[in-house]
């Protein structure tokens, strides 16, 4: 099976009752038989097969409802999968960085070198991707969030909710509905434990324009020796009074352009102050490896400062000649041999 092999990132382990399907000999065990999984994490597809004896595989694939092809072949998941299994029992798929429209049905087939050696394993896996939003219901004094999904996510997730990007609470709960603030310039997000890089928008709980930040893109691959422009978009309910972006692996946050490790290399292009909103840019140039990291912004007002605990950018610096962009499309970025 022709497939690429893709980068670690989180991933959805899949436990329920097996389904065998087959006769003569045929079979192939699913073991579940629907997914709900979020958009940007990794999933399993986790099976076995038999086959008759005296056959020999001479090759396995997978193919969704929209296509009988390879999905191997397919340049929707170029780059996203990983195919765990083998010629003999094994046939295990997993998809990285899943998209809305990887939501279909996923079946598995083997061929053999026999006369009628192919088989398919019916039903199939139903893979449904969902991303999170918040929504708020209830009256001025008394709104209920949820974290809200458009399918059930797999494996009893727990919420995080963050609070003008501080963590404010953890629970099995979609809903929260203790204190929600009355201040018109408060806003609230969700996550799920084991993926928090995968939250939803901040929305605002009692106007139309609260504090928010939203990144660009949650996470970059690139070169090692290349430029990035990490970038983000922040609302405030008054006017900013300083802006800058830091690591999250630091103790306490503190401005890239201080910090000796980056000397010249950081840059803040598009750097406004005394505005409600704006779009705020971090360039680094001359990439080592030592730069990957997870990068964050926040911003203050006279009475105010974005917190930082909310997840950021992640970036990735590799010295292989052929990266991958993980945010919204794998495209190849670099091919020259240095």
């Amino acid at each position: 099976m022709a497939l690429r092999k893709a980068g670690s990132v989180l991933v959805i382990f899949l436990w329920s009752v097996a389904v065998v399907l087959g006769q003569n000999g045929w079979s192939v065990i699913y073991t579940t038989q629907s997914i709900c999984a979020l958009k940007g994490s990794t999933v399993k597809l986790t099976c076995s097969f038999r086959y008759p004896r005296g056959h020999n595989v001479t090759s396995t694939f997978w193919f969704t409802n929209m296509d009988t092809e390879d999905l191997g072949q397919d340049p929707e998941y170029a780059g996203r999968l990983e195919y765990h299994g083998d010629k003999e029992k094994d046939c295990t798929l997993r998809i990285t960085d899943l998209r809305e429209r990887d939501s279909a049905t996923y079946w598995f087939r083997l061929l053999t070198d026999q006369e009628g050696g192919t088989y398919t394993g019916k039903h199939g896996v139903t893979l449904s991707v969902t991303g999170l939003q918040v929504k708020v219901t209830g009256g001025h004094q008394d709104k209920t969030l949820t974290c809200s999904t458009t399918c059930t996510l797999t494996d009893n997730p727990t919420y995080i909710w963050y609070k003008n990007g501080q963590h404010l609470d953890e629970s099995t709960s979609p809903q929260y509905k203790s204190s929600v603030s009355s201040n018109y310039e408060d806003s609230y997000s969700c996550g799920v434990k084991g993926h928090e890089d995968l939250h939803s928008p901040a929305v605002c709980v009692q106007g139309q324009r609260c504090n928010s930040v939203t990144y660009t893109k949650r996470r970059i691959c690139v070169l090692k020796g290349s430029t990035v422009d990490i970038s983000c978009t922040y609302v405030g309910y008054y006017y900013t009074t300083s802006t800058f972006w830091f690591r999250s692996d630091t103790t306490t946050p503190e401005d890239l352009t201080s910090d000796p490790g980056y000397a010249v290399r950081v840059k803040y292009p598009d750097k406004v102050t005394g505005t409600y909103e704006g779009l705020s840019t971090l360039r680094i140039t001359d990439l080592r490896e030592e730069d990957s990291a997870e990068y964050r912004f926040t911003f203050k007002t006279y009475n105010f400062e974005w917190g930082h605990s909310f997840p950021g950018t992640t970036l990735s610096v590799t010295g292989n000649t052929t990266v991958y962009d993980t945010t919204v499309h794998h495209i190849e970025l670099q091919e020259k041999i240095y």
